[in-house]
């Protein structure tokens, strides 16, 4: 489950995406257009430590792009190549935002949601003790239906369409642009998690893992 704050933050997570999108390789769009929210899943930490969300954006009329993105309340080490930016939560604090296909965090959230069948963590809100549950507003789907491996470190990050990440155990592959030319077939020993939103009803391939 993903605890969620009613909370300000600013800059926005969409105001930082402006301005780091452009200078992407994967990204197709406008240099100079606003990014617009289509949907957005979560992931859950186990030790409760690292937000964990992937927004779906479009920049007016390009594609819809796939950005994982992983909320820390400080710098990560070795990893000013996939900072976002930074930003200040008025219930946490300043919060250091990441591509998370950098995070060791998010691959091994990535890959435990997709091997276990787990999928997309639950969102919800604490009002007065009280849990209100946030419906979604997209649905993911997995492959996998058995247990996960321990990932290890990140070993290498190849950042084009899809992402490929590597790590001590799995192979990963996340789609940049949805729906895209889809990821390629990873062999029967590959897991995919796929998605569904508004306006998407086909499940698109999001992103795949392959144990070494």
């Amino acid at each position: 489950m993903a605890l969620l704050h009613r909370a300000e933050i600013r800059p926005t997570k969409l105001e930082l995406l402006a301005g780091w999108l452009p200078g992407r390789r994967w990204y197709s769009g406008p240099a100079a257009g606003e990014p617009v929210r289509v949907a957005a899943y979560r992931f859950d930490d186990p030790a409760g430590a690292v937000g964990i969300e992937t927004i779906l954006v479009r920049v007016d009329a390009g594609p819809v792009h796939q950005v994982p993105l992983t909320y820390r309340d400080a710098p990560l080490a070795d990893a000013d190549e996939w900072l976002v930016g930074t930003t200040h939560h008025s219930v946490l604090g300043p919060r250091w935002v990441y591509d998370g296909c950098g995070d060791p965090v998010y691959a091994a959230a990535l890959t435990a949601a997709i091997l276990t069948g787990t999928g997309q963590a639950q969102e919800y809100f604490e009002v007065d003790g009280v849990r209100e549950i946030r419906e979604p507003s997209m649905t993911v789907a997995t492959t996998g239906s058995g247990g996960a491996p321990v990932v290890g470190a990140v070993r290498q990050v190849v950042d084009g369409d899809p992402t490929r990440i590597g790590t001590d155990t799995v192979d990963l592959l996340v789609a940049r642009r949805l729906p895209g030319a889809g990821l390629p077939d990873g062999g029967p020993a590959a897991a995919t998690l796929t998605g569904r939103w508004p306006g998407q009803s086909t499940p698109v391939p999001l992103a795949s893992v392959r144990p070494r």
